[in-house]
């Protein structure tokens, strides 16, 4: 019976196909994976060893640690990245004097060591200071631009005398009220906190001119309008404005305020009362008991 099964013929020459290990390395060259391992990721990982094995030795890494920040150093202070004064504009010598008490800056120094960020925010921190630019402007000039705060009124409060801008926000603390003759004055606790209000509150009542004495803050709910011969003007706690405009419109027509009245209590809308002061009260019952009334 013949055979199915052809049998290499038996020659001196070697197989030509390649060993299993053979087939399977040329398998491997061909994935980018692994080509990627053995072009970077082999130096990298014979790098990193060696570099690990220099920088056990704690001399070495010293001498590595002082190389480097010789070379920081020798680039940040080149003359053209130091800083030797600083410059402020729009503030008063006051303020400026304040702003340089809270940067205790020594110049001249590197660019690198000034955070103007956090520079920036020190200067906002100060009362008197609304807004702050900081940058380093070309010749090494550290530039401060400071928009200041602008004092509205002077507020008396537990603590003694300030004064305040438009907002309410503390600019400054003064000694005496004749420093600042010129602004108005509020007092009471949490005045600072409604200064718009009460600006509008002045401006209304600047027609009765020098009597007005200033505003007092009742309860940080309401307030009182103070005029000289120890009167007030009692406003309520909503629509304050109105209120004082009908007793100037009283004191135009009748002449309310110029009498010996004490208070006027304008708490109640629909029902104002009027307070004369002692003697007016006294004289009062002498006319009455005189009267037989």
């Amino acid at each position: 019976m013949r055979s199915l099964i052809r049998r290499r013929p038996e020659t001196g020459k070697a197989d030509p196909a390649p060993s299993r290990w053979s087939w399977r390395m040329q398998r491997l060259m061909l994935t980018p994976g692994f080509r990627f391992a053995l072009r970077v990721g082999l130096p990298f990982t014979l790098s990193l060893l060696a570099g690990t094995i220099y920088m056990a030795d704690e001399e070495r890494r010293g001498t590595v640690v002082q190389a480097i920040a010789d070379v920081r150093a020798s680039i940040e202070e080149r003359p053209e990245f130091m800083v030797k004064l600083m410059a402020i504009d729009g503030a008063s010598d006051m303020l400026s004097t304040e702003i340089r008490t809270a940067l205790p800056l020594e110049f001249p120094l590197s660019s690198f060591d000034l955070d103007l960020p956090q520079i920036r925010e020190k200067i906002t921190d100060i009362d008197g200071v609304k807004q702050a630019n900081v940058r380093i402007r070309p010749g090494g000039v550290l530039q401060i631009d400071v928009t200041p705060r602008v004092p509205i009124a002077v507020w008396r409060n537990e603590t003694g005398l300030a004064l305040v801008d438009n907002t309410g926000a503390h600019v400054a603390r003064i000694e005496a009220r004749r420093d600042h003759a010129d602004l108005p004055l509020i007092a009471g606790a949490g005045a600072s906190k409604a200064v718009p209000e009460a600006l509008k509150l002045i401006a209304a009542a600047n027609v009765l001119g020098d009597r007005l004495r200033g505003l007092v803050r009742v309860g940080g709910r309401r307030w009182d309008v103070v005029l000289d011969r120890d009167q007030t003007i009692m406003l309520p706690e909503e629509n304050a404005l109105q209120a004082l405009e009908r007793v100037i419109a009283l004191e135009g027509a009748q002449e309310v305020l110029t009498r010996d009245v004490a208070r006027v209590d304008m708490r109640l809308a629909a029902r104002p009362t009027l307070r004369m002061n002692e003697d007016a009260t006294r004289e009062w019952w002498h006319i009455r008991q005189l009267s037989g009334q």
